[in-house]
Protein backbone atom coordinates (compact mmCIF):
# COMPACT_ATOMS: atom_id res chain seq x y z
CA UNK A 1 0.00 0.00 0.00
CA UNK A 2 2.78 2.94 1.02
CA UNK A 3 4.06 1.53 -2.29
CA UNK A 4 1.39 2.45 -4.26
CA UNK A 5 1.11 5.52 -2.90
CA UNK A 6 4.65 6.61 -3.38
CA UNK A 7 4.39 5.62 -6.90
CA UNK A 8 1.21 8.04 -7.43
CA UNK A 9 3.00 10.62 -6.03
CA UNK A 10 5.98 10.19 -7.94
CA UNK A 11 3.76 10.10 -11.21
CA UNK A 12 1.81 13.76 -10.21
CA UNK A 13 5.49 15.91 -11.06
CA UNK A 14 5.95 13.87 -14.22
CA UNK A 15 2.40 14.97 -15.86
CA UNK A 16 3.19 18.48 -14.79
CA UNK A 17 5.94 18.31 -16.34
CA UNK A 18 4.91 16.93 -19.38
CA UNK A 19 2.52 19.27 -20.13
CA UNK A 20 4.70 21.94 -19.42
CA UNK A 21 6.77 20.62 -22.08
CA UNK A 22 3.74 20.48 -24.45
CA UNK A 23 2.95 24.44 -23.66
CA UNK A 24 6.27 25.47 -24.57
CA UNK A 25 6.18 23.30 -28.23
CA UNK A 26 3.20 24.82 -28.56
CA UNK A 27 4.69 28.24 -27.99
CA UNK A 28 7.88 27.31 -30.08
CA UNK A 29 5.92 26.20 -33.05
CA UNK A 30 3.58 28.91 -33.24
CA UNK A 31 6.61 31.46 -33.02
CA UNK A 32 8.28 29.74 -36.15
CA UNK A 33 5.19 29.84 -37.99
CA UNK A 34 4.96 33.64 -37.37
CA UNK A 35 8.51 34.02 -38.21
CA UNK A 36 8.08 31.66 -41.33
CA UNK A 37 5.02 33.33 -42.69
CA UNK A 38 7.50 36.97 -41.88
CA UNK A 39 9.89 35.85 -43.94
CA UNK A 40 7.94 34.35 -46.99
CA UNK A 41 5.81 37.80 -47.08
CA UNK A 42 9.44 39.52 -47.24
CA UNK A 43 10.63 37.00 -49.74
CA UNK A 44 7.74 37.91 -52.17
CA UNK A 45 7.89 41.90 -51.37
CA UNK A 46 11.45 41.88 -52.18
CA UNK A 47 14.09 40.48 -54.09
CA UNK A 48 18.17 40.68 -54.78
CA UNK A 49 19.69 41.44 -58.01
CA UNK A 50 22.94 40.49 -59.63
CA UNK A 51 24.71 41.95 -56.88
CA UNK A 52 22.59 40.43 -54.45
CA UNK A 53 21.52 44.05 -52.93
CA UNK A 54 18.22 43.35 -51.63
CA UNK A 55 15.70 45.37 -54.07
CA UNK A 56 12.15 46.26 -52.67
CA UNK A 57 9.84 45.19 -55.37
CA UNK A 58 7.44 48.56 -56.31
CA UNK A 59 4.15 48.35 -57.78
CA UNK A 60 4.02 49.88 -61.03
CA UNK A 61 2.04 53.26 -61.42
CA UNK A 62 -0.26 54.14 -64.65
CA UNK A 63 1.12 57.56 -66.10
CA UNK A 64 -1.06 59.81 -68.45
CA UNK A 65 -0.24 60.91 -71.54
CA UNK A 66 -1.40 62.97 -74.37
CA UNK A 67 -1.41 63.32 -78.12
CA UNK A 68 0.53 65.76 -79.68
CA UNK A 69 0.03 65.06 -82.90
CA UNK A 70 -0.04 62.15 -86.18
CA UNK A 71 2.02 61.80 -89.06
CA UNK A 72 1.73 59.62 -91.69
CA UNK A 73 2.99 55.82 -91.84
CA UNK A 74 3.74 53.37 -94.32
CA UNK A 75 -0.05 50.97 -93.43
CA UNK A 76 2.21 48.19 -95.40
CA UNK A 77 5.36 48.46 -92.86
CA UNK A 78 5.41 46.10 -90.41
CA UNK A 79 7.19 47.71 -87.77
CA UNK A 80 9.99 45.82 -85.78
CA UNK A 81 11.88 48.82 -84.74
CA UNK A 82 11.67 53.08 -84.61
CA UNK A 83 14.86 55.15 -83.97
CA UNK A 84 14.74 59.04 -84.06
CA UNK A 85 18.04 60.77 -85.63
CA UNK A 86 18.87 63.84 -86.93
CA UNK A 87 15.76 65.26 -87.88
CA UNK A 88 13.97 62.15 -89.35
CA UNK A 89 13.25 58.62 -88.43
CA UNK A 90 14.88 54.85 -89.51
CA UNK A 91 12.37 52.27 -89.06
CA UNK A 92 13.60 48.40 -89.44
CA UNK A 93 10.12 46.17 -90.66
CA UNK A 94 9.66 42.65 -90.44
CA UNK A 95 8.00 39.59 -92.15
CA UNK A 96 9.72 37.43 -94.92
CA UNK A 97 10.43 38.89 -98.63
CA UNK A 98 8.87 42.12 -96.84
CA UNK A 99 12.01 42.74 -94.14
CA UNK A 100 13.95 46.64 -95.02
CA UNK A 101 16.18 49.00 -93.51
CA UNK A 102 14.61 52.63 -94.01
CA UNK A 103 15.33 56.16 -93.75
CA UNK A 104 11.98 58.06 -93.56
CA UNK A 105 11.50 61.68 -93.86
CA UNK A 106 9.47 63.84 -91.25
CA UNK A 107 6.84 64.91 -91.27
CA UNK A 108 5.71 63.23 -94.63
CA UNK A 109 6.47 59.54 -93.85
CA UNK A 110 8.20 59.89 -97.40
CA UNK A 111 10.63 56.76 -97.87
CA UNK A 112 14.04 58.44 -98.43
CA UNK A 113 15.92 55.46 -98.60
CA UNK A 114 15.59 51.77 -98.29
CA UNK A 115 17.34 48.38 -98.31
CA UNK A 116 15.62 45.32 -98.61
CA UNK A 117 16.92 41.87 -96.47
CA UNK A 118 17.41 38.38 -97.98
CA UNK A 119 13.87 36.28 -97.94
CA UNK A 120 14.59 33.94 -95.42
CA UNK A 121 15.12 36.82 -92.98
CA UNK A 122 12.90 38.06 -90.40
CA UNK A 123 13.96 42.23 -90.01
CA UNK A 124 13.47 42.76 -85.95
CA UNK A 125 14.82 45.13 -83.48
CA UNK A 126 17.27 48.97 -84.68
CA UNK A 127 19.61 51.15 -82.98
CA UNK A 128 22.01 53.42 -83.50
CA UNK A 129 25.94 53.72 -82.11
CA UNK A 130 27.58 56.51 -83.34
CA UNK A 131 27.43 56.01 -87.50
CA UNK A 132 26.70 52.74 -87.39
CA UNK A 133 22.91 51.26 -87.84
CA UNK A 134 22.75 47.86 -85.79
CA UNK A 135 19.45 45.89 -87.05
CA UNK A 136 18.92 42.26 -85.44
CA UNK A 137 16.76 39.78 -87.38
CA UNK A 138 13.95 37.06 -85.42
CA UNK A 139 15.29 33.72 -85.47
CA UNK A 140 18.59 33.41 -87.82
CA UNK A 141 20.52 35.08 -84.73
CA UNK A 142 22.31 37.07 -87.20
CA UNK A 143 22.73 41.25 -86.90
CA UNK A 144 24.11 43.40 -89.25
CA UNK A 145 25.90 46.71 -89.15
CA UNK A 146 25.20 49.57 -91.27
CA UNK A 147 27.02 52.79 -92.04
CA UNK A 148 24.24 54.99 -91.40
CA UNK A 149 24.26 57.42 -94.24
CA UNK A 150 24.94 54.87 -97.07
CA UNK A 151 23.26 51.64 -95.38
CA UNK A 152 26.20 49.89 -96.67
CA UNK A 153 26.98 46.81 -95.05
CA UNK A 154 29.87 46.79 -92.52
CA UNK A 155 29.65 43.62 -90.87
CA UNK A 156 27.26 40.69 -89.39
CA UNK A 157 27.29 39.35 -86.31
CA UNK A 158 25.66 36.60 -84.37
CA UNK A 159 23.72 36.32 -80.76
CA UNK A 160 22.52 33.08 -79.26
CA UNK A 161 18.89 34.34 -78.29
CA UNK A 162 16.25 35.13 -80.15
CA UNK A 163 16.20 38.83 -81.94
CA UNK A 164 13.03 41.36 -80.77
CA UNK A 165 14.04 44.59 -80.05
CA UNK A 166 17.28 46.93 -79.51
CA UNK A 167 18.36 50.05 -78.25
CA UNK A 168 21.47 51.60 -77.12
CA UNK A 169 21.57 53.07 -73.87
CA UNK A 170 25.23 55.34 -74.49
CA UNK A 171 27.17 52.46 -73.51
CA UNK A 172 25.88 49.15 -74.09
CA UNK A 173 23.28 47.80 -76.74
CA UNK A 174 19.84 45.71 -75.17
CA UNK A 175 18.32 43.24 -76.56
CA UNK A 176 15.14 42.13 -75.59
CA UNK A 177 14.04 38.23 -76.93
CA UNK A 178 10.58 37.77 -76.14
CA UNK A 179 11.47 36.80 -72.85
CA UNK A 180 11.03 38.38 -69.38
CA UNK A 181 14.94 38.89 -69.66
CA UNK A 182 17.04 41.66 -71.10
CA UNK A 183 20.35 41.11 -72.77
CA UNK A 184 23.31 43.76 -72.78
CA UNK A 185 26.15 43.68 -75.53
CA UNK A 186 29.43 45.06 -75.96
CA UNK A 187 28.55 47.16 -78.91
CA UNK A 188 32.12 46.61 -80.43
CA UNK A 189 32.70 43.02 -79.99
CA UNK A 190 29.22 42.30 -79.65
CA UNK A 191 29.69 39.65 -76.47
CA UNK A 192 26.85 39.25 -74.10
CA UNK A 193 28.14 41.41 -71.02
CA UNK A 194 24.72 40.83 -68.46
CA UNK A 195 20.89 39.52 -68.48
CA UNK A 196 18.88 41.81 -66.73
CA UNK A 197 15.15 39.90 -65.36
CA UNK A 198 12.03 42.35 -65.94
CA UNK A 199 9.48 42.35 -63.52
CA UNK A 200 6.25 44.21 -62.58
CA UNK A 201 4.69 44.28 -59.43
CA UNK A 202 6.98 41.29 -58.31
CA UNK A 203 6.21 39.27 -61.13
CA UNK A 204 8.18 38.44 -64.81
CA UNK A 205 7.09 40.29 -67.34
CA UNK A 206 7.73 38.07 -70.57
CA UNK A 207 6.69 38.98 -74.59
CA UNK A 208 9.26 42.31 -73.96
CA UNK A 209 9.46 43.57 -77.60
CA UNK A 210 10.61 46.80 -79.04
CA UNK A 211 12.99 48.63 -76.85
CA UNK A 212 14.08 52.59 -76.88
CA UNK A 213 16.25 54.14 -74.38
CA UNK A 214 14.33 57.58 -72.96
CA UNK A 215 15.67 59.17 -70.04
CA UNK A 216 17.37 57.11 -68.14
CA UNK A 217 14.96 53.97 -68.67
CA UNK A 218 14.48 51.66 -70.84
CA UNK A 219 11.01 51.61 -72.71
CA UNK A 220 9.51 48.00 -73.91
CA UNK A 221 6.54 47.13 -75.89
CA UNK A 222 4.61 44.42 -74.78
CA UNK A 223 3.62 41.96 -77.92
CA UNK A 224 0.13 41.77 -78.46
CA UNK A 225 -0.73 44.44 -75.22
CA UNK A 226 -1.27 47.82 -75.85
CA UNK A 227 1.46 48.86 -73.31
CA UNK A 228 4.62 50.52 -73.20
CA UNK A 229 6.50 49.96 -69.75
CA UNK A 230 9.32 51.79 -68.27
CA UNK A 231 11.76 49.84 -67.11
CA UNK A 232 14.48 51.08 -64.17
CA UNK A 233 17.80 49.46 -65.77
CA UNK A 234 19.51 49.24 -62.75
CA UNK A 235 17.05 46.62 -61.33
CA UNK A 236 14.92 45.11 -63.93
CA UNK A 237 11.63 47.18 -62.03
CA UNK A 238 8.64 48.45 -64.04
CA UNK A 239 7.94 51.64 -62.22
CA UNK A 240 5.81 52.36 -64.64
CA UNK A 241 3.37 52.42 -67.85
CA UNK A 242 1.26 53.92 -70.31
CA UNK A 243 -1.95 52.12 -71.76
CA UNK A 244 -2.45 53.14 -74.94
CA UNK A 245 -5.37 51.55 -75.80
CA UNK A 246 -7.34 53.28 -78.45
CA UNK A 247 -4.40 55.75 -79.65
CA UNK A 248 -5.21 54.06 -82.92
CA UNK A 249 -9.35 53.98 -84.30
CA UNK A 250 -10.44 50.74 -84.71
CA UNK A 251 -11.54 51.70 -87.61
CA UNK A 252 -7.57 51.64 -88.80
CA UNK A 253 -6.37 48.32 -87.81
CA UNK A 254 -7.08 45.64 -90.39
CA UNK A 255 -5.98 42.78 -88.34
CA UNK A 256 -5.06 40.77 -85.23
CA UNK A 257 -1.00 42.00 -85.87
CA UNK A 258 -1.37 45.28 -86.34
CA UNK A 259 -0.30 45.88 -82.66
CA UNK A 260 1.35 48.56 -80.74
CA UNK A 261 5.63 48.23 -81.81
CA UNK A 262 7.79 51.18 -82.49
CA UNK A 263 9.02 53.94 -79.62
CA UNK A 264 11.54 56.40 -80.61
CA UNK A 265 12.76 59.11 -78.84
CA UNK A 266 14.11 62.74 -80.18
CA UNK A 267 16.37 63.85 -77.30
CA UNK A 268 16.68 67.34 -78.46
CA UNK A 269 12.91 68.56 -78.35
CA UNK A 270 12.22 65.81 -75.93
CA UNK A 271 9.36 64.33 -78.44
CA UNK A 272 8.36 60.53 -77.98
CA UNK A 273 6.83 58.91 -81.32
CA UNK A 274 5.41 55.59 -81.22
CA UNK A 275 3.55 53.38 -83.74
CA UNK A 276 2.47 49.56 -84.27
CA UNK A 277 2.89 47.39 -87.09
CA UNK A 278 0.84 47.90 -90.26
CA UNK A 279 -0.07 51.10 -88.65
CA UNK A 280 -1.01 53.80 -91.18
CA UNK A 281 -0.37 56.90 -88.70
CA UNK A 282 2.86 57.40 -86.28
CA UNK A 283 1.89 59.55 -82.83
CA UNK A 284 3.78 62.27 -81.23
CA UNK A 285 2.79 61.57 -77.37
CA UNK A 286 3.69 63.66 -74.12
CA UNK A 287 3.90 62.29 -70.62
CA UNK A 288 1.24 64.21 -68.10
CA UNK A 289 3.69 65.04 -65.42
Amino acid sequence: MPRKVDRARSKKPRVRNNILKVVIAGFVLVAAVIIGVALFGANRSSRSDENNNVVPDVRARRIDYEVVNSYPHDPTSFTQGLLWHDGGLYESTGQYGQSKLRRLEFPSGKVLKEIKLSGELFGEGLALVDSRLIQLTWQSQRGFVYDLDTFKLEREFSYSTEGWGLTYDGKNLILSDGSSDLFYFDPKTFKTIRKLTVRMNGQPVTELNELEFIEGEIWSNVWQQDLILQIDPSSGTVRSFLDLKGILAPSDKTGVENVLNGIAYDEERKRIFVTGKLWPRIFEIKIKR
